[in-house]
C-alpha cells in the first residue's frame, strides 16, 4: 500500500487532528480527510523513565524488597524489549502534509520538556536517599543503577532538543546532559554525526562486524575529541579563545560542575559517583 495516494493542503483542527485531504497513510487513521494521531497521549509514557527513582522507592517502601532499587535496569533491559517484542514493529508516519501543523503543536514540545524537571527532582530524591544513612552499600549501588538509567536516556531527550533552532531548547539540552557529564554530545552530533554518519571518521557509527565492546570505548572518546575539534574550528572563525565560556563544551561541562558542587553543599561528598 502506497504511504501517501496524494496530497494537498493541510490546516490544524481538533487537537490531536490535522485536516488532510486524500491522504491515505497505512498505519494511521484517516477519516473525513482528518488525519489523527493515534499514539497522541501514548508519548506521555515516556515520562515514565524519569520517575524510576520514584517508583523504585515505592516498590522498596511497599515491600521491604531492597531488590526493588534495580528497578531502573529492570524496566529498561528486560519489561521494555518483551514489550518490544510483544507489540512489535509499528512502521506508521504522519504523512509530510501534516509535519509542519505537529511541530507547531506545543504538546509534543511538552512531552520532551517535562522530563528535565521530573529528572532533576528524581536527582534531588535519589541524594536525600543516599545521604540519610537508611540504605546499604548494595541499595546504593542499585539506586545508582536506577539514576544511570534516567541520566542516560535523558541523552535521548537531549538529542530532539539539540535540533531545534530555539536557543532556549539548545539550552536545555545542555542541562539535561548535565547529569551525565556529556555535554560535548550536544556539539559532536549535531555538526559531526550528521555530516560523517555512517563514514569512518564518524565516531559514532559502528564499524561492520564490530563488538559493542569494541565500539563503546571508541565512540565515547572518539566523539569527545571530535566535539573538540569541531568546537575549536567554530572558535577560530570567529576570534574567540578555546579557552572561555563561548566554548560550548566548557559551558556545558560547567553546568555539571555547579550541578554537582551544589549537591556537594546540600547533601554531602556521598552524592559523588
Amino acid at each position: 500500500m502506497a504511504s501517501i495516494a496524494r496530497e494537498t493542503a493541510a490546516g490544524e483542527t481538533a487537537a490531536g487532528e490535522t485536516a488532510v485531504e486524500e491522504t491515505t497513510v497505512e498505519g494511521t487513521t484517516s477519516i473525513g480527510g482528518r488525519w489523527r494521531d493515534r499514539k497522541r497521549y501514548a508519548w506521555l509514557l515516556g515520562l515514565i523513565v524519569p520517575t524510576l527513582p520514584f517508583l523504585a522507592f515505592g516498590l522498596v517502601e511497599v515491600t521491604g524488597l531492597g531488590i526493588f532499587w534495580l528497578y531502573g535496569p529492570f524496566l529498561v533491559f528486560v519489561i521494555f524489549p518483551l514489550l518490544d517484542l510483544a507489540v512489535g514493529m509499528d512502521a506508521s508516519n504522519p504523512p509530510d502534509s501534516v509535519i509542519k501543523w505537529l511541530e507547531q503543536d506545543r504538546y509534543y514540545r511538552w512531552c520532551i520538556y517535562l522530563y528535565i524537571p521530573i529528572q532533576y527532582a528524581g536527582l534531588m530524591l535519589a541524594c536525600w536517599l543516599w545521604s540519610s544513612g537508611r540504605l546499604s552499600v548494595l541499595d546504593d549501588i542499585g539506586l545508582a543503577f536506577t539514576m544511570g538509567m534516567v541520566s542516560g536516556i535523558a541523552i535521548n531527550t537531549a538529542h530532539e532538543l539539540g535540533h531545534k533552532r530555539a536557543s532556549t531548547e539548545r539550552w536545555l539540552s545542555k542541562i539535561a546532559l548535565a547529569q551525565s557529564a556529556y555535554g560535548h554530545f550536544f556539539i559532536e552530533h549535531n555538526r559531526g554525526h550528521h555530516v560523517r554518519v555512517a563514514t569512518p571518521n564518524d565516531p559514532a557509527s559502528s564499524r561492520l562486524g564490530e563488538s559493542f565492546y569494541a565500539f563503546w570505548p571508541r565512540t565515547v572518546s572518539g566523539s569527545l575529541r571530535s566535539a573538540w575539534e569541531l568546537e575549536g574550528v567554530r572558535l577560530d572563525r570567529m576570534g574567540k579563545s578555546h579557552w572561555s565560556l563561548g566554548n560550548d563544551i566548557l559551558n556545558a561541562w560547567a553546568m555539571t560542575i555547579v550541578l554537582f558542587g551544589a549537591l556537594i553543599a546540600v547533601f554531602g561528598v556521598v552524592v559523588l559517583p
